[in-house]
C-alpha cells in the first residue's frame, strides 16, 4: 500500500521523503498557495528521512507527546510558561518511574503563534516523529488550522489534548471529537465578565480584539453576552496578531473614546493588550479594561510596570483579568502547594535549540499552573490505558474520568458529549504589583 497521504503526489524521479509528504500533504489539504507560504516560514524537517506509511510502535520505555507552541515572537511567554508548568509535573512522574514504566517525553516544535508553521509542525509530529498524541498547543489561530488535519487523518486516531485556547471549534462539530479540553471556554469567560459589569451598572461594553480567529471568538462571546442583557457592543477596535508592546495604540483608543464605553473587554495576547492599556490610561480612557486568561497576566503586568514613568502601579488600577485556574497564591487549595513545590524543585527550561530570543520566566504564573494541571490530568488518563498504550484506547481512558479530583475544588468529568473538564472562571485585579482574586466588583469598579 502506498505511503502517500490522500492528495499527495511525489515528484517524478524523487524519493518520497517525510519532508515531501508533509509539503504535499499540506498542498492537498489546504491548497498550493498556502503550502507555498510554508516554505518561507516553517522550520525544515530533517533531510533524507523516509516514511514507509507504517506506524512505528511506541518504545517500551516512553510515551511521546507532540507539542507545537509559541517559543519565539512576542507571545513566546505563553508557550514557555505552559511548557514549564507541564514539565514540573512530568518531571516528577518520570523521576518516580513514569506511567506504568514508561517515561513521558515531549517533542517540541516552535510555531511562533503563527498558523502556517503550526500546520507543518503538526504534520511533522504525526508523520515524521509519530507521536502518540498532541498536547499543550497554544492559541486559537493555530489550533483552528490544525483541526482539519485531525479530521483528515482520523483513521490514525490522533487526538489533541488540552490546548491553551477557549475557542469553540475544538468544542463542537465537526472537529470536537478530535480534541479534549480542560479549561473553561471563551464564551464562559466573556459571559462572566459581561454579567459582572452589567450587575454593577456598566452596560456600555466595547471590545478591543486581535483580528483573527481568536479575536473573533472572543468578540462573538461578548456580543452574545451583551445581547442577553438587551444591549449591543458599544464600540470595537482591532489589532494585528504579532503586535509588539512598542506599538502605538492611539488610533484604537481614540475609536473607543468616541464610543464612550463603561468598560472594555480585550481579546488578545499580552504585548498588544499591555500597549492598549498603557495608551488608554495616557489618553484618558479611564474605565475597567478586562482581559481573558489567554493574555498571559504576569507578562502583561511586567510590561506595564516597567513602562510606568514613576509609580509602577500607574497603568494598572483599571485592569481586571479573567482566569480559568485559581490563584497560585492561594496555598489553601491543595494543588497549589504541589505545583509551587515542583516548579521550584525542577525549574523546567525550554530546550536551548528553541531559544532564539531572551525570555525571563516567572517562578509561578497562571499559565504555568494551567500547564501543571494539564499534565496532571494527562498523566491520569495515560495511567488508565489498559495494557500497551494505543490510540484506539484513548477515548475509553478519557471517558472513564468521572469526578476526578485535580486538587482545585472542582472535579473533572468527561464523556462522549462532555469534552471539557472544567467550567469555573475566576477574576483578578492588581494589588501590590501582583494579580489577586477580585471579591467585590461593586467596591472596585462601581
Amino acid at each position: 500500500m502506498s505511503g502517500t497521504p490522500h492528495g499527495a503526489q511525489p515528484s517524478a524521479g524523487r524519493p518520497l521523503t517525510r519532508r515531501s509528504v508533509v509539503r504535499a500533504g499540506v498542498a492537498g489539504l489546504l491548497g498550493a498557495p498556502f503550502a507555498a507560504s510554508l516554505s518561507a516560514t516553517a522550520r525544515p524537517l530533517a533531510p533524507g528521512l523516509r516514511w514507509s506509511g507504517r506506524r512505528r510502535p511506541q518504545p517500551d520505555d516512553e510515551i511521546l507527546l507532540g507539542v507545537s507552541a509559541a517559543f519565539s515572537g512576542p507571545s513566546r511567554g505563553l508557550g514557555t510558561e505552559l511548557y514549564r508548568g507541564a514539565m514540573s509535573c512530568f518531571g516528577q512522574v518520570n523521576e518516580q518511574g513514569g506511567v506504568n514504566g514508561r517515561r513521558i517525553r515531549l517533542r517540541l516544535l516552535d510555531d511562533g503563534y503563527q498558523p502556517d508553521p503550526c500546520v507543518e509542525n503538526t504534520l511533522s509530529l504525526m508523520l515524521e516523529h509519530e507521536v502518540f498524541l498532541l498536547f499543550g498547543y497554544v492559541g486559537t489561530p493555530t489550533v483552528t488550522r490544525v483541526l482539519p488535519l485531525l479530521k483528515k487523518f482520523q483513521d490514525q486516531q490522533m487526538y489533541l489534548f488540552f490546548p491553551f485556547t477557549g475557542a469553540q471549534p475544538q468544542r463542537e462539530p465537526p472537529y470536537g471529537e478530535f480534541a479534549f479540553n480542560l479549561r473553561a471556554s471563551y464564551g464562559q469567560e466573556t459571559g462572566g465578565l459581561v454579567d459582572n459589569f452589567m450587575r454593577i451598572g456598566r452596560r456600555r461594553i466595547a471590545v478591543f480584539y486581535q483580528a483573527d480567529a481568536y479575536g473573533r471568538s472572543g468578540w462573538a462571546g461578548v456580543r452574545a453576552a451583551v445581547a442577553r442583557h438587551g444591549e449591543t457592543i458599544a464600540g470595537e477596535a482591532t489589532y494585528r496578531r504579532g503586535t509588539q508592546f512598542t506599538s502605538i495604540m492611539r488610533p484604537q483608543v481614540e475609536i473607543l473614546l468616541e464610543a464612550a464605553p463603561d468598560a472594555v473587554i480585550c481579546v488578545g495576547a499580552y504585548a498588544a493588550c499591555a500597549a492598549f492599556a498603557r495608551d488608554a490610561m495616557d489618553l484618558g480612557l479611564h474605565v475597567p479594561i478586562a482581559n481573558l486568561s489567554f493574555v498571559g497576566s504576569e507578562n502583561m503586568l511586567g510590561l506595564l510596570m516597567d513602562a510606568s514613568p514613576d509609580d509602577p502601579a500607574y497603568y494598572t488600577p483599571w485592569l481586571v483579568n479573567s482566569q480559568v485556574v485559581p490563584s497560585y497564591e492561594d496555598t489553601s487549595i491543595p494543588a497549589v502547594p504541589e505545583y509551587r513545590e515542583l516548579m521550584a524543585q525542577y525549574d523546567p527550561q525550554v530546550p536551548e535549540e528553541l531559544v532564539v530570543e531572551p525570555y525571563d520566566p516567572f517562578p509561578n504564573s497562571f499559565v504555568s499552573l494551567e500547564g501543571y494541571l494539564d499534565a496532571k490530568l494527562m498523566t491520569e488518563i495515560l495511567a488508565r490505558i489498559d495494557g500497551t498504550p494505543e490510540r484506539a484506547k484513548l477515548n475509553d481512558a478519557v471517558f472513564s474520568v468521572r469526578d476526578y479530583d485535580l486538587g482545585i475544588g472542582e472535579r473533572v468529568s468527561f464523556g462522549p458529549e462532555r469534552r471539557q473538564g472544567l467550567q469555573s472562571v475566576y477574576y483578578t485585579v492588581v494589588e501590590d504589583g501582583r494579580f489577586v482574586t477580585l471579591n467585590d466588583w461593586e467596591a472596585k469598579f462601581s
